[in-house]
């Protein structure tokens, strides 16, 4: 099956070039017919040289595309690329490569092998070995999935894990569902749509490393966002039901 790997990207000109060789060299090693996958870098918004290195980097690289998305909003970089893509399965990982890359093998494997539709990392299953994670921000990943089950009345263990494969022909069902946000609430939304529907989900338990030296996450801001999208998310589908076709 071909694939394509998006990584959404936000003035990320010091370390874009480094960790997309290393995704590419990876890929390269496990998949080495030509043609069979992409890595394309979804810019969204980006003020800094993240673009020039990117279209740097196409010209590198057969197997990279670059998607410019004018506004900011991780989900709308996705829905855009995605949207674009001719691949059998598509998804995303953040540039870090926070997830250990051979996590992406399993992943393949579920998808293109065992017939699953949608697959996610977590770090809240204990088979999971997360490195270098904050106190504070291991309190919050918890609460907001918490937050999750009990608002939504879902059972998948993260929600929030920037590491989400799928198959393409899937996307368009999860988004006529209700999968639609801009912003990071957008890869959520996805596994929360994926169980209502009751489509086949791949849980993996990975190993994540916090690049805590490049966070730019601010927990509070994001938390009231989140709640937000979330309570719209209910609101679609207990009031609208119709809207959630089967």
């Amino acid at each position: 099956m071909t694939f394509d790997v998006t990584i959404p990207v936000l003035n990320e000109e010091a370390t874009l070039a480094q960790n997309v060789r290393i995704l590419h060299a990876f890929l390269k090693m496990h998949f080495p017919e030509q043609g069979q996958w992409r890595i394309v870098i979804a810019d969204n918004g980006s003020t800094d040289r993240t673009p020039e290195i990117g279209r740097e980097l196409m010209t590198e690289f057969r197997e990279l595309a670059f998607v410019k998305v004018p506004e900011k909003g991780v989900g709308l970089a996705l829905k855009t690329s995605w949207g674009q893509s001719n691949a059998d399965i598509v998804g995303y990982m953040d540039l870090d490569l926070a997830t250990a890359l051979p996590h992406f093998l399993e992943a393949y494997e579920a998808l293109a092998a065992k017939n699953y539709d949608i697959v996610y990392a977590t770090r809240l299953h204990r088979r999971s070995k997360v490195i270098g994670r904050s106190l504070k921000r291991e309190i919050a990943s918890r609460g907001f999935n918490l937050l999750l089950k009990f608002c939504l009345g879902i059972r998948f263990s993260d929600g929030m894990c920037g590491f989400k494969f799928l198959k393409r022909n899937v996307f368009q069902v999860l988004y006529n569902g209700g999968a639609q946000n801009d912003g990071w609430f957008f890869s959520t939304e996805l596994l929360v749509v994926a169980e209502w529907k009751n489509l086949k989900i791949f849980e993996l338990p990975v190993t994540w490393t916090d690049d805590t030296s490049s966070s730019r996450v601010q927990v509070i801001p994001l938390a009231k966002k989140y709640l937000a999208a979330m309570w719209a998310l209910r609101r679609k589908k207990y009031n609208n039901p119709d809207s959630l076709p089967s």
